[in-house]
């Protein structure tokens, strides 16, 4: 959330926020309105409350003529307070509630739009030409079924559409993709970490996946659990309503874990292969740093990404995602796109967002400085989401046989193997 004194020194930034996300900008007015009868309602409490305490002192001295009076005072000034403390947390209810609505303070230099007003930033690598070299790329799907290394038929048979098997070769290039990326991270200082999928509301919650983002969420009604998307969920949450020793930070966590998504609003979109699914692998680099920090940790993590698929010899683009697209935690978020041969197009790959103070406000995350205690900030980057990388090293790297070159970063974790090939039966 964001910090309220920012909406009351300048709502005008704020509206300005909510205005560039394509978001309700009535929002900011009532969340106002609240504050200041959270404010004037905890100033009642407060006055009421002290008078409460001075009669309770009166009372024992006043002479039996008195004391009728005063104690009469008494019962009603013990009613009155307990009005103003139900308005005052019926105040505070409200404004966290409508505070929990408001997206993060978008950063000053995103471009303003939606989801295709983004701006490139840089392009990496060189698109192959399949034509000069004699031969029409086959699709993922097409590759992966040839090589014995996907099958979504009989993933269609057990548990619906958007699922998948990684078999063979394509299950050992998984755990290769991962112990890869895995070792990158922990060579930058990453500690590795293997989080749960299953968390309570409050994680997920405050990390901003419960409002816009709350339709592509799987919650068991019955446990009341919610299922990750990302394990930037439970690294978020990691150090919740903990206070960080200033020193100890940049904090820095490398988390592997299975990832769910309703893939809500995307009928029709992506349903060949294993682009887009309900469940997926994934390495996120998530890290806790000084508010100072955020901007160039941001770009850190932007340049490991880029190190990641260059490493694995893939063309890409940087984007500066458009104000309209980013998730609501997020100021401002670089995706790195992989050029996908048989779509003719760049598509997402790993992404780097600067939450800035955001989560860990709603996390109750700090850091003390001293004898400074404030929110620190946070940030997160996909490194590894395997089924979309996998899709862009099979279009990306397949041979005119159908065999799929490896990149050499790939091939300590492939037992040597320099080209993918079906496992011999």
């Amino acid at each position: 959330m964001i910090d309220l004194r920012l909406l009351r020194e300048d709502p005008d930034r704020v509206r300005a926020s909510q205005r560039a996300r394509g978001e309700d900008v009535g929002l900011v007015d009532a969340l106002l309105s609240a504050d200041e009868r959270r404010r004037s309602s905890g100033v009642r409490f407060d006055e009421l409350r002290s008078e409460q305490k001075g009669l309770g002192k009166l009372i024992p001295k006043a002479s039996p003529e008195e004391r009728a009076e005063l104690l009469r005072k008494a019962e009603q000034l013990k009613a009155d307070v307990k009005a103003a403390e139900a308005a005052q947390n019926e105040a505070d209810d409200e404004t966290r509630q409508l505070l929990l609505r408001l997206g993060n303070i978008v950063h000053e230099d995103v471009p303003v739009g939606g989801e295709e007003d983004f701006v490139v930033l840089e392009t990496h690598g060189t698109v192959r030409d399949f034509g000069a070299e004699g031969f029409e790329p086959k699709d993922h799907l097409e590759l992966g079924e040839a090589l014995g290394a996907i099958d979504v038929e009989r993933a269609a048979k057990v548990s619906g559409s958007r699922f998948y098997y990684l078999t063979g070769v394509g299950a050992l290039l998984e755990l290769a993709l991962v112990n890869a990326a895995i070792a990158q991270a922990t060579e930058a200082g990453f500690i590795p970490m293997l989080t749960p999928t299953l968390v309570r509301p409050r994680a997920m919650e405050g990390t901003g996946f419960l409002g816009q983002a709350a339709e592509n969420v799987y919650h068991l009604e019955k446990d009341d659990y919610y299922l990750v998307g990302t394990s930037e969920v439970p690294l978020a949450a990691y150090h919740m309503d903990e206070i960080l020793d200033a020193e100890k930070l940049p904090l820095r966590y490398a988390g592997f874990s299975p990832c769910y998504r309703r893939e809500a609003g995307t009928y029709g979109k992506d349903t060949r292969g294993i682009f887009r699914v309900h469940q997926f692998d994934k390495v996120e680099m998530f890290s806790y740093v000084a508010p100072e920090e955020a901007e160039a940790e941001h770009k850190r993590l932007l340049d490991w990404e880029k190190q990641w698929l260059t490493s694995l010899e893939l063309p890409f683009q940087v984007i500066d995602v458009a104000t309209g697209d980013l998730g609501a935690s997020a100021s401002r978020k670089y995706d790195c796109e992989a050029w996908i041969p048989t779509q003719g197009k760049y598509r997402e790959l790993t992404s780097a967002s600067n939450c800035d103070s955001f989560q860990a406000r709603r996390l109750s995350v700090r850091m003390r400085d001293g004898k400074k205690v404030q929110p620190l900030a946070t940030l997160n980057g996909t490194l590894c989401a395997v089924p979309r990388t996998i899709v862009a090293l099979l279009e990306n790297h397949q041979q005119a046989d159908g065999s799929v070159r490896v990149p050499p970063v790939l091939r300590p974790y492939l037992g040597g193997r320099e080209l993918l090939e079906p496992l011999s039966k």
